[in-house]
């Protein structure tokens, strides 16, 4: 498909520079492919889903991932600065770096906010478009924490290029139920939630289950193609155990419905389903491109805040309720005022309905 197909404009006044207070009192929209569209606010799911239902978030950990510093050659030093996105190994993670053309392999990195001692890093590899590995002293948790000592909240560029970074990012940047460190960017859906919401839909009879998917940086990549043929997706490590899996098949088997809170949630179950056609427990990477007349397998619902034009998540809510509905649905929040993106406003699309496959098995 085309991606100026997946394309709209939107008044700049409506990207959201700070969540809502408090965060569950954010609009939401109900999307119902069937049915139409639905003005409503996020304490609304204690209507819109029913007991017996499974609400799958994303319990990922944003690692203050921005980090500044110098290059250090001899007596010639320079000032960069890197946004982790996906870790490779216990010492070592890629980055996007700034300005890349300063540096060079085997640099060495001093990074850090001058209040404890620097975080030492080496260059081990270049990449395109800015990107580069690094190697770093440290390994482990121990760099977990000298990163969480030294970063500050990895803001979407969207953000990022309108205000500082804020102490109440560290709040505000991150899910109330995040407990796994290795995200680079929050699983956005989810900050929308609070701990009483979250105890009166338990009380209602809704499923809450946790699965892990570290949300990289490269989420924010813009498509550089023209065609969706030619766009390699990034990777992003996820995980769903065997006890998770065996949970929400009982629910399911009672009629209950799978309610992804976020694209994340969403790509990681439907990654551990497509081999066959029902979730399996999974732990890996996953680069599932999600494009309309993909079949879905597991998810009925999928909560999500508002996507930028032609990116791949966008595209991924137009596969999942249709994209003249979803095409429609944008266009109705722009006019009404929603706020957009990562601290804006939120959606819940009912799947809509996909026709019967021909066979068994992989598609």
């Amino acid at each position: 498909m085309r991606v100026s197909d997946f394309d709209f404009d939107l008044p700049e006044k409506l990207i959201a520079l700070h969540p809502a207070e408090p965060r569950d009192s954010a609009r939401l929209l109900l999307v119902d492919p069937e049915v139409g569209l639905s003005d409503r606010h996020v304490p609304d799911l204690l209507w819109l889903l029913k007991p017996g239902d499974v609400l799958v978030v994303n319990d990922t950990r944003v690692l203050p991932a921005e980090l500044r510093g110098t290059r250090v050659r001899g007596e010639n030093r320079a000032n960069v600065s890197f946004n982790l996105h996906k870790r490779v190994d216990a010492h070592t993670w890629r980055a996007f770096a700034r300005p890349a053309k300063k540096l060079a392999l085997l640099d060495r990195l001093e990074l850090g906010n001058g209040q404890a001692d620097a975080l030492v890093a080496q260059v081990a590899g270049k990449g395109d478009t800015g990107e580069v590995t690094l190697e770093f002293d440290l390994g482990g948790a121990e760099l977990d924490e000298a990163i969480k000592s030294h970063g500050a909240m990895p803001l979407p560029p969207y953000i990022g290029a309108k205000r500082d970074v804020e102490e109440r990012d560290l709040v505000d940047y991150q899910t109330v139920y995040a407990a796994e460190d290795g995200a680079v960017a929050a699983p956005t859906a989810g900050l929308h939630f609070t701990e009483s919401l979250l105890q009166q839909l338990t009380d209602k009879g809704v499923t809450i289950e946790r699965v892990t998917l570290h949300v990289g940086a490269g989420t924010f990549l813009p498509m550089k193609v023209d065609d969706t043929d030619d766009h390699v997706m990034h990777a992003e490590w996820g995980e769903i155990d065997q006890a998770t899996v065996e949970r929400i098949h009982a629910k399911q088997a009672l009629g209950g419905r799978v309610i992804a809170v976020g694209t994340t949630s969403l790509r990681l179950l439907e990654t551990a389903s497509r081999a066959t056609g029902t979730l399996q427990p999974f732990v890996g990477d996953t680069d599932i491109f999600i494009t309309p007349g993909f079949r879905f397998h597991t998810v009925d619902a999928l909560m999500t805040n508002f996507h930028l034009p032609k990116s791949t998540l966008f595209m991924l809510v137009s596969a999942f309720a249709g994209m003249a509905v979803m095409k429609e649905a944008y266009a109705h929040a722009i006019r009404e005022g929603y706020r957009f993106y990562s601290y804006g406003d939120s959606s819940l699309l009912l799947r809509a309905a996909q026709d019967e496959p021909e066979d068994e098995g992989f598609y």
